[in-house]
């Protein structure tokens, strides 16, 4: 049994990653705060989450609360570090707690884009190939099998197919600091003209726009106009509007499809074809998401 447990009191909140035994809201010391616990893997867990560069490195939240890399920076920076406590079980994180404020998608695009231009300096547990590892993951389950028994299928065993295209194409673009999460769930705060984000599990360097397009997930804009405030946002002559774009519609396509795939497959075996699921409130959220990509489908498809 693990020697370390929530105080009595403490909030339980949402909270996933590398490595997350759960999230609380805490009172410390007269502060509010949020309370992060990372267990550390043993030698038997995902061989990725011991891998400093890999993008489900266990501790990097950790490294990264600890170096202050983006404590200061740019457009987007860290909720304030209270402390970090490490034991022999895992590493606890206590962040200020961040007081919400709804800010609308192209501000945050416009935060992406300062924050793209940050120097992340050269450590080693710095993130990189995020879209690559994420597609990786699914390749060794079998691709998007659950699509293949929708009225996508053709469409998704071409973008499949075409996959290593698209990622060696974004490869090819300026590869610029990432957050790596930017839902606007992970960018709750705003201080002076920038936003204060959280869950920087995933930090790293990427492709320009690959933020930006994880981004247009969650945001009521469509992805043109946050290109063109996330592009006016970055520093002259970084990169062009066209790599922005082609570097937001790769990840959100490819991110769209993926959390479609594992939506569908997780209420394929139930009872009933799988066109009668495709309102599930477990998948419906997906099928809108995708849907809200037909435009950038069409232009990779192309």
């Amino acid at each position: 049994m693990s020697g370390w447990q929530p105080e009595p009191g403490w909030q339980q909140l949402p909270g996933a990653g590398p490595a997350t035994v759960g999230v609380w809201s805490a009172r410390v010391a007269g502060r509010e705060v949020v309370v992060k616990r990372l267990a550390s893997p043993d030698p038997f867990d995902a061989p990725g989450l011991l891998v400093p560069h890999d993008v489900n490195y266990w501790r990097r939240a950790a490294d990264v609360a600890l170096s202050g890399v983006v404590a200061g920076t740019p457009g987007l920076r860290e909720a304030p570090v209270v402390r970090v406590d490490e034991d022999a079980e895992g590493v606890t994180l206590v962040h200020e707690r961040v007081e919400r404020h709804d800010a609308p998608g192209l501000w945050l695009a416009a935060c992406l884009g300062r924050f793209a231009a940050a120097d992340l300096g050269r450590h080693p547990w710095l993130a990189g190939n995020q879209l690559r590892s994420r597609l990786g993951l699914v390749e060794r389950r079998g691709g998007w099998r659950t699509l293949a028994r929708t009225p996508m299928a053709d469409v998704a065993e071409h973008l499949w197919a075409h996959r290593t295209v698209w990622l060696d194409r974004c490869d090819a673009l300026p590869q610029v600091a990432q957050h790596g999460d930017p839902s606007a769930a992970n960018i709750p705060g705003r201080v002076g003209d920038g936003a204060v984000a959280i869950d920087w599990a995933h930090l790293g360097r990427g492709p320009v726009g690959a933020d930006l397009g994880y981004l247009s997930l969650a945001t009521r804009e469509d992805v043109d106009p946050l290109v063109e405030a996330y592009v006016s946002a970055l520093p002259s002559g970084l990169a062009s509007p066209e790599e922005a774009r082609t570097g937001a519609r790769v990840m959100a396509v490819y991110t769209a499809l993926t959390r479609l795939d594992w939506a569908l497959a997780r209420v394929a075996d139930g009872e009933g074809a799988l066109a009668g699921k495709f309102r599930h409130p477990s998948v419906a959220p997906y099928i809108y998401a995708m849907q809200r990509q037909v435009g950038q489908i069409e232009a990779l498809l192309a």
